[in-house]
């Protein structure tokens, strides 16, 4: 039986994400959030205290933790499984102690060389994203001479630093990085070949949701905001279901769990008839 690809929760517990920032800024919204995403099928809830949008400037230490921690406190204290979007390694480090399952670093270890070291020294599950910088310069990186293959060859490159540096290979998820130092094509080519991103070998999350390149295919209201893409996410959720992707990391959950829901009937059909 083909396994069920998991539903990731975005939590950002900032004031300027691109599709929710500054709703969930507080500790107590941003646990209600959480368990009304649960409630809602989500299998983990990934909280991020640093918008990633292209042109975001980086906040300090200190607010990173100050957003984050306390979140995390509370629902791994609630039972909730958590993962840490973060790319210094103190904050990492703090929310592995306080319980976290899952550290999902934008930057594969680029952008903190002692991230690796955190991540070696624990159990946690280590998320490894496709990435050549940050935010205020990623747009002028989007060069590839074939982006699959760049991509692809990037991420296994990554994924041995971090392996070499002791970090289990059972513990590392991989993500193509959609959005990040790729125009609309190249989105749509890494979609297009995702069961080349799984030929990695390793557990492959994907994070599609509410991205600019979406708007190509539905009516985008910008007064609306980017919970117009919500429809063609969850699209993109039934489409890597089906390829065996293994999670989906999304803002609004109940739709795509749905497409999940599709995508596992129809693969259960078809294994049915072989």
């Amino acid at each position: 039986m083909t396994q069920v690809c998991q539903v990731w929760a975005i939590l950002n517990v900032t004031p300027d994400s691109f599709s929710d920032g500054g709703k969930y800024f507080s500790t107590e919204l941003a646990v209600k959030r959480a368990q009304e995403m649960i409630a809602q099928g989500a299998s983990v809830i990934d909280v991020g205290g640093e918008s990633t949008r292209p042109g975001a400037e980086r906040v300090s230490l200190e607010e990173e933790c100050a957003r984050v921690l306390p979140v995390v406190e509370a629902l791994v204290a609630q039972g909730v499984t958590v993962s840490v979007d973060t790319m210094r390694a103190e904050v990492a480090r703090q929310a592995i102690a306080l319980g976290t399952s899952y550290i999902n670093d934008v930057s594969g270890g680029k952008s903190d060389p002692e991230m690796y070291q955190v991540i070696a020294d624990s159990d946690v599950d280590y998320v490894v994203m496709h990435w050549r910088g940050h935010s205020d310069v990623m747009n002028s990186l989007n060069h590839y001479e074939d982006v699959v293959h760049d991509v692809v060859s990037e991420l296994r490159a990554t994924v041995n630093q971090a392996v070499a540096a002791g970090i289990s290979p059972h513990r590392i998820i991989v993500d193509p990085g959609l959005g990040f130092s790729k125009d609309a094509h190249h989105n749509w080519e890494i979609l297009r070949n995702i069961s080349t991103i799984n030929s990695l070998g390793y557990r492959v999350l994907v994070g599609a949701s509410r991205k600019r390149f979406l708007a190509e295919c539905v009516a985008d209201n910008a007064q609306e905001g980017a919970q117009t893409r919500d429809d063609a996410t969850a699209a993109v959720t039934t489409y890597v279901g089906l390829h065996n992707v293994w999670a989906v990391r999304v803002h609004e959950v109940s739709s795509n769990v749905a497409a999940i829901k599709v995508a596992h009937q129809l693969q259960s059909e078809f294994q049915a008839r072989i």
